[in-house]
């Protein structure tokens, strides 16, 4: 059962093995991140007693601009 567990670990995407600050601004800079990403990324910042009201702002931002920009 370890190794599965482990095996789930090591999919994760690199981008998900950095701080969540480092997260929230490549999804804000990348235009195609989807909004099931964003909106993942914006229940972590308002979990994280720890993190910046910046980052809550940019991905509030990020989440409202149109598909298009």
């Amino acid at each position: 059962m370890a190794h599965q567990a482990q095996s789930i670990f090591d999919s994760q995407l690199p981008v998900e093995r950095m701080p969540l600050h480092e997260q929230v601004e490549a999804a804000v800079q990348d235009g195609t991140t989807p909004i099931s990403r964003l909106l993942r990324l914006m229940f972590a910042v308002d979990a994280d007693a720890t993190a910046n009201e910046n980052l809550r702002v940019r991905l509030r931002a990020r989440i409202g601009e149109p598909r298009s920009v």
